[in-house]
């Protein structure tokens, strides 16, 4: 029986975070057990009398925290996805690659963050 999805890291800025999930499921192929990993985006926020909540919608302010932490997220599997064994050794110029994309989305989300600043600093 496939044991339950667990928690496996969690990137979070403010309220925002995105958790990735590290799953277990029956393959309908092969019908052994695969392994996978989902991502789940969430707001914290606290309700009238207090208490933390959850939520799945976003607001507009929201957007630029939930692109870098999805961001990251996708960084992390990408990268994780390059350390499984049954791939073999990577050449050169593979990891090159990864780390130029990388340093490519690294250089998108500082874009992002400083267009959400711009955006922030006109609405006041």
């Amino acid at each position: 029986m496939p044991e339950k999805n667990i928690p496996e890291k969690r990137f979070s800025t403010g309220a925002i975070s995105a958790t990735v999930w590290k799953n277990q499921g029956i393959s309908k192929k092969t019908g052994e057990t695969v392994e996978f990993r989902t991502v789940t985006l969430q707001r914290r926020y606290q309700d009238k009398n207090g208490e933390w909540q959850t939520s799945n919608s976003l607001r507009v302010n929201d957007l630029p925290k939930a692109i870098l932490v999805l961001n990251k997220a996708y960084e992390y599997l990408t990268l994780k996805e390059q350390d499984v064994p049954s791939q073999g050794t990577n050449s050169q110029a593979e990891k090159e690659e990864v780390e130029d994309i990388a340093e490519d989305e690294e250089n998108d989300i500082e874009e992002i963050v400083m267009w959400g600043k711009k955006w922030k600093k006109q609405k006041h």
